[in-house]
């Protein structure tokens, strides 16, 4: 935090800039499609052939070695019991039991399709690399089920050797089903907003912009009153007119591509102390305050003389933070004001740490 004022913190103005120099955004900018999600395979699996660097004595490895060694017509020896004898195996070095995921994308895949997958070690191997990673099955995100959706093998890549026990297998899944995202639900589709411009009131005016968008209307030139419907601050509920029952895709797509103004935000202080950076949109108001900190102090708003008339100006925290670097406040010095005021009640707005 000692470094120069500038490298360290950022004052972004979101809404300095005029609505034109904005111009009109689309509504895929703020909403995806309901059922266009991905979807995580994961499965447990043996990696081989490493260099001493495997699991060291640990009894799940050593037993999924030797239902391995099983299945392919090469077992341990039994002990006194029946069972395998896992003495046998215990001082295999060159193994590690590993959990496989595979992230299957937001528009589907179908059979046959490879994917990359990466491979975590699960106990204490030292390194995954140079290791090759045996025929995995990979379950579904639900837990309990039994359903194998892709099959996992290959060659292990280790991206970055201070996290030797994470590796990748490039287009090592082959998917053993097909995955569709079904996005039309009883003549619906959902609008999910994205959580960064999640509310009611951004909910609302996107669904009001569709319900009055020429490109909906009735071959009779009036508006379809009920075709959106804000359901709450995340979820709008567009009804597919019967003109596009036979092409959703084309329904969702012009919906995408409505063009909207910027949409009212909330105000939001956003803060990552570990860089100090601050993040301020400009619609974020604060009440009058004054700030003594360290050796320096400031004032913000009509402090000194408190109207009580309705129609005051907002002192914006923008003017707080212009004056502060003004006095060369530091990063951490701006950082613990803007906190101590989200404290005292003062700041008008959302405050997010990172």
């Amino acid at each position: 935090m000692n470094r120069p004022l500038l490298s360290l913190i950022a004052v972004v103005l979101v809404a300095l800039l005029s609505q034109d120099a904005w111009g009109q955004l689309r509504v895929s900018d703020f909403c995806r499609v309901k059922g266009q999600e991905e979807n995580t395979l994961q499965g447990l699996g043996l990696v081989v052939g490493l260099r001493g660097t495997g699991d060291s004595e640990i009894a799940p490895t050593t037993r999924a070695l030797a239902q391995i060694l099983n299945l392919m017509d090469s077992p341990v020896s039994s002990d006194g019991t029946g069972s395998p004898d896992l003495e046998e195996l215990v001082r295999a070095k060159n193994v590690a039991l590993v959990f496989v995921t595979a992230t299957v994308p937001a528009a589907g895949a179908r059979q046959g399709d490879q994917l990359n997958c990466t491979v975590s070690a699960a106990f204490n191997a030292k390194s995954l690399d140079g290791g090759m990673l045996m025929i995995t099955p990979l379950l579904g995100p639900r837990p309990g089920s039994k359903r194998v959706y892709a099959l996992c093998q290959g060659a292990l890549h280790v991206d970055d050797p201070a996290r030797a026990t994470t590796a990748t297998v490039h287009s090592g899944c082959r998917l053993e089903e097909d995955f569709f995202n079904p996005f039309v639900q009883d003549g619906k589709i959902m609008l999910v907003l994205k959580k960064n411009h999640a509310g009611f009131h951004t909910a609302s005016e996107i669904a009001e912009l569709l319900r009055t968008s020429p490109d909906f209307r009735q071959s009779n030139g009036s508006y379809v009153d009920d075709i959106a419907r804000a359901i709450d601050q995340v979820n709008i509920e567009v009804s597919v007119p019967q003109n596009y029952a036979e092409e959703p895709a084309a329904f969702v797509t012009q919906v995408l591509d409505q063009r909207v103004f910027r949409p009212q935000s909330d105000g939001r202080v956003v803060i990552n102390e570990r860089v100090g950076t601050v993040v301020i949109g400009a619609n974020v108001e604060i009440g009058a305050v004054a700030v003594t900190h360290r050796n320096f102090s400031v004032e913000a708003g009509p402090f000194a003389q408190l109207s009580t008339e309705s129609d005051e100006e907002a002192t914006k925290l923008k003017t707080l933070v212009d004056a502060l670097n003004a006095v060369k406040a530091t990063p951490a010095d701006i950082i613990d004001i803007i906190k101590g005021l989200e404290r005292n009640g003062q700041l008008y707005g959302e405050l997010i740490i990172e």
